[in-house]
Protein backbone atom coordinates (compact mmCIF):
# COMPACT_ATOMS: atom_id res chain seq x y z
CA UNK A 1 0.00 0.00 0.00
CA UNK A 2 1.36 3.48 -1.34
CA UNK A 3 0.61 6.64 1.02
CA UNK A 4 -0.63 7.86 -1.35
CA UNK A 5 -2.25 8.19 -5.14
CA UNK A 6 -0.11 11.19 -7.17
CA UNK A 7 -1.19 12.92 -10.10
CA UNK A 8 2.01 13.27 -12.24
CA UNK A 9 0.25 14.52 -15.70
CA UNK A 10 -3.02 16.19 -17.02
CA UNK A 11 -5.23 16.51 -20.78
CA UNK A 12 -7.75 17.87 -21.61
CA UNK A 13 -9.67 19.77 -24.55
CA UNK A 14 -12.88 20.99 -24.16
CA UNK A 15 -15.26 23.87 -25.63
CA UNK A 16 -13.13 26.71 -23.56
CA UNK A 17 -9.46 25.48 -25.22
CA UNK A 18 -7.52 22.58 -27.06
CA UNK A 19 -5.20 21.60 -24.01
CA UNK A 20 -4.70 22.41 -20.16
CA UNK A 21 -3.03 26.00 -20.60
CA UNK A 22 -5.72 27.24 -22.42
CA UNK A 23 -8.54 25.80 -20.30
CA UNK A 24 -7.08 27.48 -17.21
CA UNK A 25 -6.78 30.96 -19.21
CA UNK A 26 -10.29 30.62 -20.21
CA UNK A 27 -11.16 30.11 -16.57
CA UNK A 28 -9.53 32.63 -15.33
CA UNK A 29 -11.23 35.34 -17.99
CA UNK A 30 -14.30 34.47 -18.00
CA UNK A 31 -14.36 32.72 -21.83
CA UNK A 32 -17.07 30.63 -21.74
CA UNK A 33 -17.62 27.87 -24.96
CA UNK A 34 -21.19 28.06 -24.91
CA UNK A 35 -22.58 28.59 -28.36
CA UNK A 36 -25.50 27.52 -30.53
CA UNK A 37 -25.00 24.47 -32.69
CA UNK A 38 -22.58 24.63 -35.29
CA UNK A 39 -21.28 21.00 -36.05
CA UNK A 40 -24.27 19.33 -35.67
CA UNK A 41 -26.97 18.86 -38.38
CA UNK A 42 -30.16 19.06 -36.31
CA UNK A 43 -33.72 20.94 -35.84
CA UNK A 44 -32.96 21.64 -32.31
CA UNK A 45 -29.96 23.73 -33.44
CA UNK A 46 -31.76 26.56 -33.17
CA UNK A 47 -33.68 25.85 -29.82
CA UNK A 48 -30.56 25.14 -27.77
CA UNK A 49 -26.90 26.44 -26.90
CA UNK A 50 -23.59 23.86 -26.13
CA UNK A 51 -20.27 23.53 -25.62
CA UNK A 52 -18.89 22.67 -28.81
CA UNK A 53 -15.24 22.10 -29.17
CA UNK A 54 -13.66 24.26 -31.87
CA UNK A 55 -12.24 21.70 -33.63
CA UNK A 56 -14.05 20.08 -37.01
CA UNK A 57 -12.85 15.86 -37.12
CA UNK A 58 -11.00 16.78 -40.29
CA UNK A 59 -9.23 18.94 -37.91
CA UNK A 60 -8.34 16.76 -35.33
CA UNK A 61 -7.88 13.69 -37.61
CA UNK A 62 -4.56 15.77 -38.54
CA UNK A 63 -3.24 16.32 -35.56
CA UNK A 64 -3.11 12.85 -34.83
CA UNK A 65 -1.79 11.31 -38.29
CA UNK A 66 -5.16 9.52 -38.53
CA UNK A 67 -6.96 8.47 -41.58
CA UNK A 68 -9.94 10.21 -42.88
CA UNK A 69 -13.47 9.19 -41.22
CA UNK A 70 -11.55 6.19 -39.27
CA UNK A 71 -12.48 6.79 -36.44
CA UNK A 72 -15.79 8.61 -33.96
CA UNK A 73 -15.00 11.89 -32.19
CA UNK A 74 -14.96 10.71 -29.36
CA UNK A 75 -12.17 8.58 -29.79
CA UNK A 76 -10.08 11.32 -31.73
CA UNK A 77 -10.87 14.04 -28.54
CA UNK A 78 -10.07 11.24 -26.21
CA UNK A 79 -6.90 10.63 -27.77
CA UNK A 80 -6.12 14.32 -28.26
CA UNK A 81 -6.36 14.67 -24.53
CA UNK A 82 -4.90 10.77 -23.26
CA UNK A 83 -1.74 11.93 -25.30
CA UNK A 84 -1.79 15.65 -23.48
CA UNK A 85 -1.23 14.06 -20.09
CA UNK A 86 0.86 11.29 -20.66
CA UNK A 87 3.31 14.31 -22.00
CA UNK A 88 2.34 16.50 -19.61
CA UNK A 89 3.73 13.58 -17.13
CA UNK A 90 6.83 13.06 -18.97
CA UNK A 91 6.28 9.21 -19.85
CA UNK A 92 7.77 8.46 -23.26
CA UNK A 93 7.47 4.57 -23.02
CA UNK A 94 4.06 3.69 -21.71
CA UNK A 95 4.82 -0.05 -21.03
CA UNK A 96 8.28 0.63 -19.07
CA UNK A 97 6.07 -0.04 -15.30
CA UNK A 98 2.32 -1.95 -14.53
CA UNK A 99 -0.02 0.70 -16.74
CA UNK A 100 -3.81 0.57 -17.14
CA UNK A 101 -6.27 2.85 -18.95
CA UNK A 102 -9.62 3.54 -17.45
CA UNK A 103 -11.54 5.76 -20.08
CA UNK A 104 -15.43 6.75 -18.91
CA UNK A 105 -17.88 7.07 -21.48
CA UNK A 106 -22.32 7.26 -22.70
CA UNK A 107 -22.46 7.75 -25.89
CA UNK A 108 -19.20 6.45 -27.48
CA UNK A 109 -19.34 6.12 -31.10
CA UNK A 110 -22.93 7.10 -31.16
CA UNK A 111 -22.04 10.04 -33.51
CA UNK A 112 -20.91 7.99 -36.89
CA UNK A 113 -23.25 5.27 -36.06
CA UNK A 114 -26.19 7.85 -36.12
CA UNK A 115 -24.66 9.09 -39.29
CA UNK A 116 -23.92 5.71 -41.04
CA UNK A 117 -27.17 3.40 -39.50
CA UNK A 118 -29.48 3.70 -42.85
CA UNK A 119 -25.88 2.73 -44.80
CA UNK A 120 -25.25 -0.37 -42.95
CA UNK A 121 -26.79 -3.14 -45.19
CA UNK A 122 -25.34 -1.20 -48.55
CA UNK A 123 -22.05 -0.18 -47.64
CA UNK A 124 -19.86 -2.36 -45.89
CA UNK A 125 -17.06 -0.12 -45.68
CA UNK A 126 -18.58 2.18 -43.23
CA UNK A 127 -19.68 -0.92 -40.66
CA UNK A 128 -17.21 -0.31 -38.56
CA UNK A 129 -19.26 2.41 -37.18
CA UNK A 130 -22.11 0.97 -36.41
CA UNK A 131 -19.95 -2.42 -34.65
CA UNK A 132 -18.42 0.88 -33.45
CA UNK A 133 -20.84 2.38 -31.23
CA UNK A 134 -20.47 0.35 -28.00
CA UNK A 135 -18.79 2.46 -24.91
CA UNK A 136 -15.34 0.03 -24.47
CA UNK A 137 -14.39 0.37 -28.68
CA UNK A 138 -13.45 4.27 -28.01
CA UNK A 139 -11.58 3.12 -25.26
CA UNK A 140 -10.02 0.10 -26.89
CA UNK A 141 -9.04 2.67 -30.37
CA UNK A 142 -7.52 4.93 -27.89
CA UNK A 143 -5.60 2.01 -25.71
CA UNK A 144 -3.59 0.74 -28.99
CA UNK A 145 -3.01 4.18 -30.58
CA UNK A 146 -1.49 5.16 -27.05
CA UNK A 147 0.66 1.36 -27.14
CA UNK A 148 -1.48 0.15 -24.13
CA UNK A 149 -3.41 -3.13 -26.02
CA UNK A 150 -1.83 -5.34 -23.56
CA UNK A 151 -2.26 -3.50 -20.72
CA UNK A 152 -4.85 -3.33 -18.06
CA UNK A 153 -7.90 -1.85 -20.14
CA UNK A 154 -11.35 -1.31 -19.16
CA UNK A 155 -14.51 1.39 -19.74
CA UNK A 156 -17.15 2.77 -17.11
CA UNK A 157 -20.26 3.79 -18.47
CA UNK A 158 -22.08 4.99 -15.36
CA UNK A 159 -23.85 8.19 -16.65
CA UNK A 160 -22.81 11.38 -15.81
CA UNK A 161 -20.12 10.04 -12.94
CA UNK A 162 -18.01 7.73 -15.25
CA UNK A 163 -15.07 9.74 -15.35
CA UNK A 164 -15.04 9.95 -11.73
CA UNK A 165 -15.42 6.49 -11.31
CA UNK A 166 -12.43 5.90 -13.44
CA UNK A 167 -10.69 7.68 -11.26
CA UNK A 168 -11.86 6.30 -8.51
CA UNK A 169 -10.71 2.74 -10.00
CA UNK A 170 -7.63 3.93 -10.72
CA UNK A 171 -6.45 5.38 -7.50
CA UNK A 172 -7.94 1.97 -5.74
CA UNK A 173 -5.69 0.17 -8.11
CA UNK A 174 -2.59 1.79 -7.22
CA UNK A 175 -3.36 1.86 -3.45
CA UNK A 176 -3.91 -1.61 -3.95
CA UNK A 177 -0.50 -2.52 -5.77
CA UNK A 178 -2.25 -3.61 -8.62
CA UNK A 179 -0.80 -1.02 -11.10
CA UNK A 180 2.38 1.51 -10.81
CA UNK A 181 0.47 3.79 -12.69
CA UNK A 182 -3.10 4.36 -14.69
CA UNK A 183 -4.58 7.11 -17.35
CA UNK A 184 -8.04 7.69 -15.96
CA UNK A 185 -10.72 10.29 -17.02
CA UNK A 186 -13.61 10.31 -20.11
CA UNK A 187 -14.58 10.99 -23.20
CA UNK A 188 -17.71 12.13 -24.72
CA UNK A 189 -18.75 14.12 -28.13
CA UNK A 190 -21.84 15.63 -28.75
CA UNK A 191 -24.52 13.36 -30.81
CA UNK A 192 -27.84 13.75 -32.41
CA UNK A 193 -28.83 11.24 -29.72
CA UNK A 194 -27.75 13.01 -26.89
CA UNK A 195 -28.98 16.07 -27.94
CA UNK A 196 -32.43 14.77 -28.77
CA UNK A 197 -32.41 12.34 -25.65
CA UNK A 198 -31.95 15.36 -23.42
CA UNK A 199 -34.21 17.52 -25.15
CA UNK A 200 -37.20 14.62 -24.49
CA UNK A 201 -35.83 15.07 -20.55
CA UNK A 202 -36.70 18.84 -20.97
CA UNK A 203 -34.22 19.73 -19.06
CA UNK A 204 -32.28 21.66 -21.70
CA UNK A 205 -31.72 25.16 -21.71
CA UNK A 206 -32.29 27.54 -25.03
CA UNK A 207 -29.74 30.41 -22.96
CA UNK A 208 -27.05 30.74 -21.15
CA UNK A 209 -27.36 27.85 -17.86
CA UNK A 210 -27.21 29.73 -14.49
CA UNK A 211 -26.28 26.98 -12.01
CA UNK A 212 -27.62 27.31 -8.45
CA UNK A 213 -30.02 30.64 -9.68
CA UNK A 214 -33.68 30.36 -8.60
CA UNK A 215 -34.78 30.69 -12.31
CA UNK A 216 -32.07 28.03 -13.23
CA UNK A 217 -33.67 26.92 -16.89
CA UNK A 218 -31.67 23.64 -17.61
CA UNK A 219 -28.29 22.65 -18.81
CA UNK A 220 -25.87 23.33 -21.86
CA UNK A 221 -24.98 20.07 -23.02
CA UNK A 222 -21.12 20.11 -23.58
CA UNK A 223 -18.31 17.81 -25.72
CA UNK A 224 -14.46 17.14 -23.91
CA UNK A 225 -12.21 14.16 -23.20
CA UNK A 226 -9.75 15.02 -19.89
CA UNK A 227 -7.46 12.57 -18.43
CA UNK A 228 -4.91 12.40 -15.23
CA UNK A 229 -2.29 10.18 -14.93
CA UNK A 230 -1.78 8.40 -11.45
CA UNK A 231 0.92 6.80 -10.36
CA UNK A 232 2.45 5.13 -6.92
CA UNK A 233 4.38 7.30 -4.40
CA UNK A 234 7.36 4.15 -5.66
CA UNK A 235 6.97 5.35 -9.20
CA UNK A 236 7.24 9.14 -8.11
CA UNK A 237 10.21 8.52 -6.37
CA UNK A 238 11.70 6.18 -8.89
CA UNK A 239 11.49 8.82 -11.27
CA UNK A 240 11.86 12.07 -9.30
CA UNK A 241 8.47 13.19 -10.84
CA UNK A 242 6.80 16.54 -10.31
CA UNK A 243 3.47 15.71 -8.21
CA UNK A 244 0.65 17.79 -9.17
CA UNK A 245 -1.64 16.97 -6.59
CA UNK A 246 -3.09 13.72 -4.70
CA UNK A 247 -6.46 11.84 -5.05
CA UNK A 248 -6.86 12.15 -1.55
CA UNK A 249 -10.46 10.37 -0.97
CA UNK A 250 -13.12 8.65 -3.21
CA UNK A 251 -16.97 7.13 -2.56
CA UNK A 252 -19.81 6.35 -4.83
CA UNK A 253 -23.36 5.55 -4.00
CA UNK A 254 -26.52 4.72 -5.45
CA UNK A 255 -29.57 7.42 -4.86
CA UNK A 256 -31.87 4.56 -5.83
CA UNK A 257 -34.68 7.22 -6.00
CA UNK A 258 -35.31 7.41 -9.90
CA UNK A 259 -33.87 7.10 -13.69
CA UNK A 260 -32.72 10.41 -14.62
CA UNK A 261 -33.54 12.45 -11.33
CA UNK A 262 -32.25 12.83 -7.98
CA UNK A 263 -33.53 12.29 -4.37
CA UNK A 264 -35.09 15.73 -3.22
CA UNK A 265 -32.57 15.80 -0.22
CA UNK A 266 -29.42 14.61 -1.98
CA UNK A 267 -29.16 11.03 -0.42
CA UNK A 268 -26.89 9.30 -2.75
CA UNK A 269 -24.96 12.42 -3.11
CA UNK A 270 -24.54 12.52 0.75
CA UNK A 271 -23.13 8.82 1.13
CA UNK A 272 -20.83 9.66 -1.56
CA UNK A 273 -19.85 12.74 -0.08
CA UNK A 274 -19.48 10.73 3.21
CA UNK A 275 -17.53 8.14 2.32
CA UNK A 276 -14.87 9.99 -0.03
CA UNK A 277 -14.47 11.83 3.59
CA UNK A 278 -13.82 8.70 5.25
CA UNK A 279 -11.04 7.56 2.28
CA UNK A 280 -9.28 10.61 2.83
CA UNK A 281 -9.41 10.65 6.87
CA UNK A 282 -10.59 13.95 7.18
CA UNK A 283 -13.42 15.58 8.61
CA UNK A 284 -16.13 18.30 6.44
CA UNK A 285 -13.90 21.20 7.68
CA UNK A 286 -10.92 20.42 6.17
CA UNK A 287 -12.80 20.90 2.61
CA UNK A 288 -11.14 24.13 1.51
CA UNK A 289 -13.61 24.59 -1.61
CA UNK A 290 -16.09 22.83 -3.56
CA UNK A 291 -16.51 22.05 -7.20
CA UNK A 292 -19.87 21.07 -6.96
CA UNK A 293 -21.98 19.52 -10.07
CA UNK A 294 -24.05 22.38 -10.67
CA UNK A 295 -25.67 21.56 -14.04
CA UNK A 296 -28.50 24.22 -13.41
CA UNK A 297 -31.64 21.33 -14.00
CA UNK A 298 -33.93 22.39 -11.02
CA UNK A 299 -33.49 18.81 -9.58
CA UNK A 300 -29.90 18.83 -9.81
CA UNK A 301 -28.90 21.75 -7.84
CA UNK A 302 -32.04 21.34 -5.54
CA UNK A 303 -30.94 17.88 -4.25
CA UNK A 304 -27.10 18.73 -4.30
CA UNK A 305 -28.01 22.02 -2.46
CA UNK A 306 -29.56 20.15 0.23
CA UNK A 307 -26.77 17.53 0.50
CA UNK A 308 -23.89 20.12 0.81
CA UNK A 309 -25.66 21.10 3.95
CA UNK A 310 -26.21 17.56 5.42
CA UNK A 311 -22.51 16.90 4.87
CA UNK A 312 -21.36 20.34 5.95
CA UNK A 313 -24.03 20.88 8.98
CA UNK A 314 -24.63 24.22 7.31
CA UNK A 315 -21.07 25.11 7.14
CA UNK A 316 -20.84 24.75 3.50
CA UNK A 317 -17.40 25.48 2.33
CA UNK A 318 -17.09 28.02 -0.40
CA UNK A 319 -18.22 26.46 -3.92
CA UNK A 320 -18.90 26.85 -7.20
CA UNK A 321 -20.04 25.12 -10.69
CA UNK A 322 -17.86 25.24 -13.53
CA UNK A 323 -20.15 23.62 -16.50
CA UNK A 324 -21.19 27.78 -17.72
CA UNK A 325 -18.13 27.57 -18.98
CA UNK A 326 -17.96 24.16 -20.71
CA UNK A 327 -21.59 23.05 -20.62
CA UNK A 328 -22.10 19.74 -19.44
CA UNK A 329 -19.74 17.40 -20.42
CA UNK A 330 -21.69 13.93 -19.33
CA UNK A 331 -19.41 11.26 -18.84
CA UNK A 332 -16.43 13.73 -19.46
CA UNK A 333 -17.57 15.80 -16.47
CA UNK A 334 -15.64 13.55 -13.90
CA UNK A 335 -11.95 14.20 -15.66
CA UNK A 336 -12.78 17.83 -16.64
CA UNK A 337 -13.73 19.06 -13.52
CA UNK A 338 -10.83 16.95 -11.94
CA UNK A 339 -8.56 19.17 -14.30
CA UNK A 340 -10.29 22.14 -12.86
CA UNK A 341 -9.72 21.05 -9.06
CA UNK A 342 -6.14 20.22 -9.50
CA UNK A 343 -6.01 23.46 -11.08
CA UNK A 344 -7.50 25.47 -8.73
CA UNK A 345 -5.18 23.73 -5.86
CA UNK A 346 -2.07 24.48 -7.70
CA UNK A 347 -3.11 28.29 -8.17
CA UNK A 348 -4.91 28.60 -4.99
CA UNK A 349 -7.99 29.57 -7.27
CA UNK A 350 -11.62 29.35 -7.00
CA UNK A 351 -12.80 29.34 -10.51
CA UNK A 352 -16.83 31.33 -10.81
CA UNK A 353 -20.13 30.22 -11.35
CA UNK A 354 -20.83 32.23 -13.77
CA UNK A 355 -24.34 33.56 -14.52
CA UNK A 356 -25.75 33.57 -11.19
CA UNK A 357 -28.30 36.08 -9.77
CA UNK A 358 -30.59 35.11 -7.74
CA UNK A 359 -30.65 32.52 -4.49
CA UNK A 360 -32.64 29.40 -4.30
CA UNK A 361 -35.43 30.54 -2.17
CA UNK A 362 -34.92 26.70 -0.74
CA UNK A 363 -31.98 27.40 0.85
CA UNK A 364 -29.29 30.00 1.69
CA UNK A 365 -26.19 29.05 -0.54
CA UNK A 366 -24.89 31.17 -2.31
CA UNK A 367 -21.58 30.15 -5.02
CA UNK A 368 -18.59 32.28 -5.64
CA UNK A 369 -19.41 34.38 -8.59
CA UNK A 370 -15.67 35.91 -9.89
CA UNK A 371 -12.44 33.99 -9.29
CA UNK A 372 -11.00 34.45 -5.77
CA UNK A 373 -7.53 33.79 -4.63
CA UNK A 374 -7.39 31.62 -1.47
CA UNK A 375 -4.51 28.89 0.00
CA UNK A 376 -6.22 25.68 -0.94
CA UNK A 377 -4.96 22.17 0.60
CA UNK A 378 -8.18 20.37 -0.34
CA UNK A 379 -10.60 20.42 -3.09
CA UNK A 380 -13.88 18.22 -3.39
CA UNK A 381 -15.94 17.53 -6.59
CA UNK A 382 -19.19 15.84 -7.31
CA UNK A 383 -20.39 13.99 -9.65
CA UNK A 384 -23.85 12.58 -10.43
CA UNK A 385 -25.19 10.63 -13.02
CA UNK A 386 -28.33 9.14 -14.58
CA UNK A 387 -29.47 6.22 -12.42
CA UNK A 388 -28.44 7.71 -9.15
CA UNK A 389 -24.79 7.04 -9.64
CA UNK A 390 -23.40 9.44 -7.28
CA UNK A 391 -19.65 10.19 -6.94
CA UNK A 392 -17.65 12.08 -4.96
CA UNK A 393 -13.88 12.94 -5.24
CA UNK A 394 -11.30 14.65 -2.74
CA UNK A 395 -7.97 16.60 -4.19
CA UNK A 396 -5.25 17.39 -2.14
CA UNK A 397 -1.61 18.67 -2.36
CA UNK A 398 -0.38 16.55 0.05
CA UNK A 399 -0.51 12.95 -0.04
Amino acid sequence: MGKGVAITGMGIISAIGNNVAENYLSLTTNKIGISEISQIDTIHKNDIMVGEIDDTNPILEKKLGIQENEWSRTVLIGTIAAQEALANSGISDVNEARTGFISGTTVGGMDKSEQYFYEYGDRPEVRQHITGLHAGDSTNKIAKHLGLEKSFVTTISTACSSAANAIMLGARMIKSGQLDRVIVGGTDSLSKFTINGFKTLMILSDTYSTPFDDNRKGLNLGEAAAYLVLESDSMVEKNNKKVLGYVKGYGNANDAFHQTASSENGDGAVLAMKKALQVAGMKPEDIDYVNAHGTATPNNDLSEGRALIRVFDNKVPEFSSTKAFTGHTLAAAGGVEAVYSVLALQNNLIFPNLNFKTSMKEFDLNPITVAKKKELRTVLSNSFGFGGNCSTLIFSKEA
